[in-house]
């Protein structure tokens, strides 16, 4: 084995730089890094120095990365994450820490008070936190550390995450209560004239929708900046369209008689949800088993549209 070349690179050099990276500001990445920007600007040069390559790009609007910022962000949110999976495997000597949970928008109001409950039947002794935004902001704090699993539609894609599929998640259409849209549709071109609404960019469940949508005319989509489906199911009440929506979610559609739901005749589609995590965890065991409790309450209740297909 060569011996390690002594270095001066530092941890608190690396947070501050993927700080940057992921603000892309000097005086925002310090800010959340709780610095004065002279001090976090001073350990960037110094991590450039060390490697000796520029790492980033200052202009008016900010800052870019150069491409070998690019790679050396890659390995520094590994380099983060594993420091972190060496802090996680010390507290499990010492007891149990809590487990920090990422989950997108589309799933955490409608399967987080299920699992939650069960997480805590279960583990009465281990606290769950949780953490909700979309899906490539979880992907970067997971890669770097900063939350142990995240709960998401799949495909998740990175190098360092290990992905355990949970269950399928069937969409159907939601329409206004008086559209004359069939009791079944064979796909989204059978709409007719309504506009299809969909989440604004940035939400997996969008281009998930688009994916479904792929041989409807483009004239029939319809984005207005829609952040939740709370606010695409009252759209489609006031009548301004048709949305697609998730199985999860139609428990919070009971008793609203605004709108309807409309199955697909035949096979319909859907996204696949599962739990990923950094591959070299020490806590693998105890997030299987969490994806089972998860799995058991992504399950429909009864009075649900219909039996939801685990993944196995």
């Amino acid at each position: 084995m060569q011996p390690v070349r002594l270095t001066r690179l530092t941890l608190r050099q690396m947070v501050y730089f993927e700080a940057v990276a992921r603000h892309r500001h000097f005086g925002r990445a310090a800010e959340a890094c709780a610095v004065s920007q002279p001090a976090l600007s001073v350990q960037i040069q110094e991590l450039e120095r060390e490697l000796g390559v520029s790492l980033v790009e200052r202009n008016r609007g900010g800052v870019t990365l150069t491409p070998q910022g690019e790679y050396v962000l890659q390995r520094v949110r590994r380099i983060l994450g594993e420091v972190q999976d060496l802090m996680d495997c010390a507290t499990q000597i010492e007891g149990f820490g809590p487990i920090r949970l990422g989950v997108i928008p589309t799933i955490a109001p409608y399967l987080m008070p299920a699992i939650l409950e069960a997480f805590g039947l279960e583990n009465a002794s281990m606290q769950l936190q949780v953490r909700e935004t979309q899906t490539h902001r979880l992907i970067e704090e997971l890669e770097q550390g900063n939350i142990d699993l995240m709960l998401a539609a799949l495909p998740i894609s990175s190098p360092v995450i290990e992905v355990q599929p949970l269950f399928r998640d069937r969409f159907f259409l939601v329409a206004p209560a008086d559209s004359k849209i069939g009791p079944r549709i064979d796909s989204v071109a059978a709409i007719g004239h309504y506009r299809l609404l969909l989440l604004e960019e940035g939400h997996c469940l969008r281009e998930q929708a688009l994916s479904v949508c792929s041989m409807a005319d483009k004239d029939m989509l319809a984005s207005l900046g829609a952040t939740s489906l709370a606010t695409l199911i009252e759209l489609v009440a006031a009548g301004m369209g048709v949305t697609l929506l998730p199985e999860l979610c139609l428990p919070s559609l009971h008793g609203d008689q605004r709108v309807r739901v409309v199955p697909f005749r035949g096979p319909a589609p859907f996204r696949t949800i599962g739990l990923a995590w950094r591959k070299t965890s020490g806590r693998k065991a105890v997030f299987r088993r969490l994806g089972e409790l998860i799995a058991e309450a992504g399950r429909p209740r009864k009075g649900a549209q219909s039996k939801r297909s685990p993944i196995h």
